[in-house]
């Protein structure tokens, strides 16, 4: 049996094209996507490369899928838990079940799984980029990476849990809580998310985009004082954007390093006098660890944060082509895609 599927065989192109059809090992199940997340580490991943890209790959690191076929061991300990109500990592899974995949296997044994930074693992290994991703008809994943997806929720918005994952990784390295003020540059879906879960935090979040068409999309959102900030996001990948955001830092504020840089503009310019005699911080905040999952399925299901209204384009996989382009030139703001 074959399957359709995204497949990079080498940086800069991609091709629709189909591939056998793999069975999951025991400690693997086998998930039908219903839909994928685009987002620009896509973009980036087929256009330019990226850091942890192993060719050839099937991308797509933001899924949402139905459980088709379970491995032995998970199928055994998954029936066992049901029997036993035991409280297991797939407790309860049957086939059929909706699934959200964090995108993340961790050893659970270094020092960052054991101080909860999963992310940070020595020997991370992420869906779409070390191994096959959702771009495609069916992926497969390990058991342990799955979190159940509430009767509440759709496949549509359960899949922004991976998006908003990232987002709350970044506010939990900015401290950010009740009553701090946060400034995100940048208006596009992260920045949106960004904005939509520091509130629901009780943080009062302001965006600074140039683009005003993308800034009135946050609903809600307040126009961007000319002030300074407890926190300072940079959810575009703009040098100038860092810059800005740097200078924009209140007394023992943090500025929190969301995007990345390409290469060329990987040098800035820092007054470590400002950070000595201000007390400020500047924290790194790299994807999302299993739980950030977690909360962010409850945010959504809750009402918390919002998600519907961002989806502004839903696309078949055939028009990757299509919708690589429309992110690239910032048109519209989440696109899914379906396989």
């Amino acid at each position: 049996m074959e399957m359709k599927c995204v497949m990079v065989r080498q940086v800069g192109d991609f091709e629709i094209t189909r591939t056998p059809l793999q069975n999951p090992l025991e400690d693997e199940v086998l998930i039908q996507v219903e839909v994928t997340g685009l987002c620009r580490t896509d973009l980036k991943l087929i256009r330019v490369g990226h850091r942890d890209l192993v060719l050839p790959r099937i991308p797509g690191e933001e899924v949402v899928g139905i459980i088709r076929k379970m491995g032995s061991a998970v199928e055994a300990l998954s029936s066992q838990a049901r029997v036993k109500e035991i409280d297991t990592s797939v407790a309860g899974f049957r086939e059929g079940d909706r699934v959200y995949v964090y995108p993340g296997v961790w050893c659970g044994n270094c020092p960052s799984c054991l101080a909860g930074a999963q992310n940070l693992c020595r020997s991370m290994r992420v869906m779409g980029f070390h191994r096959d991703g959702g771009f495609a008809e069916y992926v497969i994943a390990p058991a342990k990476s799955l979190i159940a997806v509430s009767p509440q929720l759709n496949a549509e918005q359960a899949v922004f849990a991976e998006p908003l994952s990232c987002c709350l990784n970044a506010l939990e390295l900015g401290d950010v809580g009740t009553g701090k003020t946060v400034g995100v540059w940048g208006a596009g879906p992260a920045g949106t998310l960004l904005h939509r879960a520091a509130k629901a935090l009780g943080a009062r979040p302001f965006n600074i985009d140039p683009d005003r068409r993308r800034a009135e999309l946050i609903h809600g959102a307040t126009s961007c004082p000319d002030t300074y900030f407890d926190v300072c996001i940079v959810a575009v990948g703009s040098k100038s954007a860092y810059e800005a955001a740097i200078t924009r830092l209140n007394p023992r504020g943090r500025l929190v390093v969301f995007s990345g840089l390409s290469p060329a503009d990987d040098q800035l310019p820092v007054s470590f006098n400002q950070l000595h005699y201000n007390e400020q911080t500047l924290v790194g905040a790299y994807g999302c660890s299993y739980r950030h999952g977690v909360q962010a399925l409850s945010l959504i299901a809750d009402g918390r944060v919002a998600v519907d209204d961002m989806i502004s384009h839903r696309m078949p996989l055939d028009d990757l082509g299509a919708a690589l382009e429309m992110v690239e030139n910032r048109r519209g703001m989440k696109i899914l895609l379906y396989p």
